[in-house]
């Protein structure tokens, strides 16, 4: 399992596990072991006092988009500096992002090379290489993905998205020039990032299969349906709706009840089943997740079931009352009954992540009711008061409302923008502790009718009482945490200062006012 870090120490290519860099391919076993080490890299990676973390994909990934939002509450301060909006150049959170993200792709990179050079020395099929390559550029793509959402503009920001977006590192660090071009890159434009990814992903889904043998295999790995899904999601963050409909189409059938001809993806029976605890892998809902062991996790200090799980767990992210007694959310919702639960002392935690035990949860990074709500609002933003957009949305809310009166016909709806906002306010509470909030956020900050006009004011846990969460009562208590406008230097994060001592290029182009 290879291991390089991208940002302040980008030749240090001892793998962890012993192999030098040549040996690391020399047979078909350590070729496998190489691609295992990067799916390491993005499970879990050195935070910056040294210590494992869940950076970049683990629960950190999870807890840091939530912290972001307004739907969760960060209760101490372990999250508090992103949930306060105090960040800055030397602050340990974003900065364990930057450098874990680049340290997995570089460690792809790297993997990247091997394979083709095994592949061209006969170690190792020629199929089975671009197999291996489909996977590393699918994981390169969602973490570049994650870095723009956090140090980057949205890509609405200018006409063409012509503004500075993040590296796009394709170069592996292994060699003096590799160290030299990724010390001196520059920042792509969010439109080369968001190609970039395409291209990745479009390889990615030519050359994946459509599954693996095993049940663990099947979600912990990249699929053929996973670029797919992944596409949905990047085509949404461009506002490309038509892109979104044609590649949501390749994995969700004509009508419902929705399956995908590729992976088998349908939803669950309830909302609960993708967070059973035996079921993790094995259920048709997850699309892809990074997986958590009971001799590889976070610990304590990073595991995603101790962060929000309430008792015996640390309790770190409670649900807001924002979202809790929105008037969205109905009271009989089986999300509320299934997936949360009401602190006896003070506040409403999730209960998505059962195992505190063991820390085994997995991370879902894409589900397949993610799809269904990214098609749905494709189809709402393209069709006034869409057919399809609506029967999309149903297919996940009415699994959670028994309740035949309180599911939505289209005469609930008077306009294409009204449909398009109850999408949007399923999200939040479909997705809520699953670390989507702020990526809507990010994308929406332009729209002319859905934006929160920036990080949006959050609730101050030592501010409020037991009773502020009721579910029948919109909140209308205090805000503490103030909002951020999306004009202010604030909404995007610095590049970390480790970054930019050592590469002059981008301490040029450090994002204004840091």
């Amino acid at each position: 399992m290879l291991t390089a870090s991208s940002c302040k120490d980008v030749t240090d290519l001892q793998p962890n596990n012993s192999f030098s860099e040549e040996s690391a391919f020399s047979s078909p076993a350590r070729v496998a072991l190489a691609i295992t080490g990067v799916y390491s890299a993005a499970q879990a990676g050195p935070y910056t006092d040294g210590s494992n973390r869940g950076y970049p994909f683990g629960a950190a990934n999870t807890l840091q988009q939530d912290a972001r939002g307004e739907d969760m509450i960060a209760v101490p301060s372990f999250f508090g500096i992103t949930y306060g909006n105090t960040y800055g150049i030397t602050t340990a959170n974003n900065q364990g992002m930057w450098e874990t993200l680049y340290n997995m792709i570089n460690r792809g990179n790297v993997v990247i090379e091997g394979v083709k050079k095994a592949a061209t020395d006969g170690t190792i099929p020629g199929p089975l290489a671009l197999q291996y390559e489909g996977e590393i550029r699918f994981l390169r793509a969602m973490a570049h993905h994650e870095l723009l959402v956090h140090f980057a503009r949205p890509y609405s920001h200018s006409a063409g998205a012509t503004h500075l977006g993040v590296p796009y590192r394709t170069v592996a660090a292994s060699s003096p020039a590799g160290v030299d071009a990724n010390l001196s890159q520059a920042r792509n434009t969010v439109k080369d990032c968001y190609d970039k990814m395409l291209e990745d992903l479009n390889f990615a889904e030519a050359n994946l299969p459509a599954t693996y043998t095993g049940s663990t295999l099947k979600v912990s790995r990249a699929t053929k349906g996973a670029a797919i899904a992944l596409k949905t999601r990047i085509n949404l963050h461009k506002g490309d709706w038509p892109a979104v409909i044609a590649e949501g189409a390749k994995i969700i059938s004509a009508a419902a009840p929705y399956t995908s001809p590729i992976g088998g993806y349908a939803l669950t029976a309830t909302p609960a089943g993708p967070f059973v605890t035996a079921s993790n892998f094995s259920n048709t809902e997850s699309i892809f997740s990074i997986e958590n062991s009971t001799t590889r996790n976070s610990g304590t200090n990073g595991a995603i079931s101790t962060m929000y799980t309430n008792t015996p767990g640390r309790a770190l992210m409670a649900v807001s009352p924002i979202i809790y007694n929105a008037s969205f959310w109905l009271p009989a919702d089986l999300r509320r009954s299934s997936l949360t639960v009401v602190n006896s002392t003070k506040g409403v935690f999730s209960t998505k992540y059962p195992d505190f035990t063991t820390w085994t949860d997995a991370n879902p990074i894409i589900r397949y009711a993610e799809v269904l709500l990214n098609v749905a609002e494709a189809n709402a933003r393209q069709t006034a008061l869409s057919p399809q957009a609506l029967a999309l949305l149903n297919a996940v809310r009415n699994r959670a409302v028994t309740n035949v009166a309180d599911r939505y016909t289209i005469t609930n709806f008077t306009t294409a923008n009204s449909l398009t906002l109850a999408i949007l306010n399923e999200r939040r509470i479909e997705f809520l502790a699953e670390g989507h909030r702020w990526s809507d956020i990010h994308r929406l900050a332009n729209d002319v009718n859905f934006s929160t006009g920036g990080v949006p004011a959050k609730i101050d846990w030592a501010g409020i009482t037991a009773s502020a969460w009721n579910a029948s009562v919109p909140f209308t208590g205090p805000r503490a945490i103030t909002a951020v406008p999306y004009s202010d230097f604030k909404f995007v994060w610095p590049f970390p200062v480790t970054e930019t001592n050592t590469n002059p290029t981008l301490k040029d182009q450090q994002n204004p006012g840091w």
